[in-house]
Protein backbone atom coordinates (compact mmCIF):
# COMPACT_ATOMS: atom_id res chain seq x y z
CA UNK A 1 0.00 0.00 0.00
CA UNK A 2 2.98 2.37 1.27
CA UNK A 3 4.82 1.57 -2.31
CA UNK A 4 1.47 2.16 -4.49
CA UNK A 5 1.12 5.41 -2.51
CA UNK A 6 4.75 6.89 -3.27
CA UNK A 7 4.28 5.94 -6.90
CA UNK A 8 0.98 7.54 -7.37
CA UNK A 9 2.14 10.84 -6.26
CA UNK A 10 5.47 10.38 -8.47
CA UNK A 11 3.29 10.07 -11.40
CA UNK A 12 1.35 13.44 -10.13
CA UNK A 13 4.23 15.02 -9.59
CA UNK A 14 5.36 14.52 -13.14
CA UNK A 15 2.41 15.69 -14.75
CA UNK A 16 2.28 19.18 -12.59
CA UNK A 17 4.23 21.82 -12.26
CA UNK A 18 5.78 23.50 -9.08
CA UNK A 19 6.83 26.50 -7.94
CA UNK A 20 9.29 27.13 -4.50
CA UNK A 21 10.25 29.58 -2.22
CA UNK A 22 12.20 29.08 0.49
CA UNK A 23 10.24 30.27 4.05
CA UNK A 24 13.05 29.56 5.94
CA UNK A 25 15.88 27.22 5.99
CA UNK A 26 13.85 23.63 5.92
CA UNK A 27 11.08 24.97 4.96
CA UNK A 28 9.52 24.90 1.30
CA UNK A 29 6.09 26.51 0.23
CA UNK A 30 4.87 24.51 -2.90
CA UNK A 31 2.92 25.94 -5.11
CA UNK A 32 0.83 24.24 -7.73
CA UNK A 33 1.34 26.18 -11.24
CA UNK A 34 -0.94 23.51 -13.00
CA UNK A 35 -3.84 24.89 -11.56
CA UNK A 36 -6.25 27.64 -12.28
CA UNK A 37 -5.95 29.26 -9.14
CA UNK A 38 -2.14 28.44 -7.83
CA UNK A 39 -2.33 31.04 -4.63
CA UNK A 40 -5.21 28.16 -3.63
CA UNK A 41 -2.93 25.21 -3.66
CA UNK A 42 0.02 26.63 -1.95
CA UNK A 43 1.41 23.99 0.61
CA UNK A 44 5.04 23.83 2.97
CA UNK A 45 6.72 20.84 2.97
CA UNK A 46 9.17 20.58 6.06
CA UNK A 47 13.00 18.79 5.96
CA UNK A 48 14.89 17.88 8.82
CA UNK A 49 17.90 19.72 8.72
CA UNK A 50 20.23 16.73 10.26
CA UNK A 51 19.06 14.36 7.99
CA UNK A 52 17.36 16.13 4.68
CA UNK A 53 14.72 13.72 5.08
CA UNK A 54 11.32 15.02 4.09
CA UNK A 55 9.27 15.00 7.38
CA UNK A 56 5.92 16.62 6.60
CA UNK A 57 3.62 18.75 4.21
CA UNK A 58 0.06 21.19 4.93
CA UNK A 59 -1.47 19.69 1.72
CA UNK A 60 -4.90 17.79 2.58
CA UNK A 61 -3.55 14.30 1.64
CA UNK A 62 -0.42 14.35 3.89
CA UNK A 63 -2.43 15.80 6.59
CA UNK A 64 -5.60 13.33 6.47
CA UNK A 65 -3.90 10.18 5.75
CA UNK A 66 -0.57 10.86 6.52
CA UNK A 67 0.68 9.84 3.12
CA UNK A 68 3.62 10.83 1.22
CA UNK A 69 1.80 13.42 -1.46
CA UNK A 70 3.29 15.30 -4.64
CA UNK A 71 4.65 18.04 -3.23
CA UNK A 72 7.18 15.95 -0.87
CA UNK A 73 7.39 14.24 -4.60
CA UNK A 74 7.84 17.32 -6.28
CA UNK A 75 10.78 18.90 -3.73
CA UNK A 76 12.57 15.37 -3.07
CA UNK A 77 13.23 15.87 -7.36
CA UNK A 78 14.10 19.18 -7.08
CA UNK A 79 16.39 19.22 -3.93
CA UNK A 80 18.28 15.79 -6.30
CA UNK A 81 18.72 17.40 -9.43
CA UNK A 82 20.10 20.37 -7.99
CA UNK A 83 17.63 23.02 -8.94
CA UNK A 84 16.44 23.45 -5.35
CA UNK A 85 18.78 24.17 -2.48
CA UNK A 86 16.78 23.72 0.88
CA UNK A 87 18.99 25.05 3.50
CA UNK A 88 21.37 27.80 1.67
CA UNK A 89 24.59 28.08 2.94
CA UNK A 90 25.31 31.74 4.45
CA UNK A 91 27.78 32.71 1.85
CA UNK A 92 24.74 32.34 -1.40
CA UNK A 93 25.62 34.51 -4.13
CA UNK A 94 23.63 37.78 -3.70
CA UNK A 95 23.52 38.93 -7.72
CA UNK A 96 21.31 35.60 -8.22
CA UNK A 97 17.74 35.76 -7.32
CA UNK A 98 14.95 33.10 -8.00
CA UNK A 99 13.50 30.65 -8.57
CA UNK A 100 11.36 32.33 -10.74
CA UNK A 101 8.45 30.04 -13.14
CA UNK A 102 9.19 30.15 -16.89
CA UNK A 103 6.79 30.18 -19.49
CA UNK A 104 6.83 28.52 -23.13
CA UNK A 105 5.88 30.51 -26.32
CA UNK A 106 2.10 29.58 -25.22
CA UNK A 107 2.39 30.88 -22.18
CA UNK A 108 1.90 27.51 -20.51
CA UNK A 109 4.81 26.91 -17.13
CA UNK A 110 7.66 24.63 -18.51
CA UNK A 111 9.99 25.48 -16.53
CA UNK A 112 12.19 27.13 -13.02
CA UNK A 113 14.85 29.46 -13.64
CA UNK A 114 17.41 31.60 -11.79
CA UNK A 115 18.34 35.10 -12.86
CA UNK A 116 22.48 37.10 -11.76
CA UNK A 117 21.03 40.46 -11.28
CA UNK A 118 24.20 42.45 -12.37
CA UNK A 119 24.41 40.53 -16.04
CA UNK A 120 20.83 39.21 -16.69
CA UNK A 121 21.89 35.97 -17.36
CA UNK A 122 19.22 33.12 -16.48
CA UNK A 123 19.65 29.27 -15.96
CA UNK A 124 17.78 26.45 -14.86
CA UNK A 125 20.63 25.41 -11.68
CA UNK A 126 21.40 28.35 -9.40
CA UNK A 127 24.43 27.07 -9.41
CA UNK A 128 25.16 28.37 -12.98
CA UNK A 129 25.53 31.40 -12.43
CA UNK A 130 28.89 31.55 -10.53
CA UNK A 131 30.93 32.59 -13.57
CA UNK A 132 28.83 34.60 -15.47
CA UNK A 133 29.55 37.93 -15.08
Amino acid sequence: MVANSIETAQKRAQWEQFSYDIEAPGMVEVTNESHENPAAHQYTVSIDDVTDELMACTCPHHVHRNAFCKHMTAVKTATDDGTLETFPSADTDERVSGPYTGHDKYGNVDHTYWKCEECGAQATRKGALTDCC
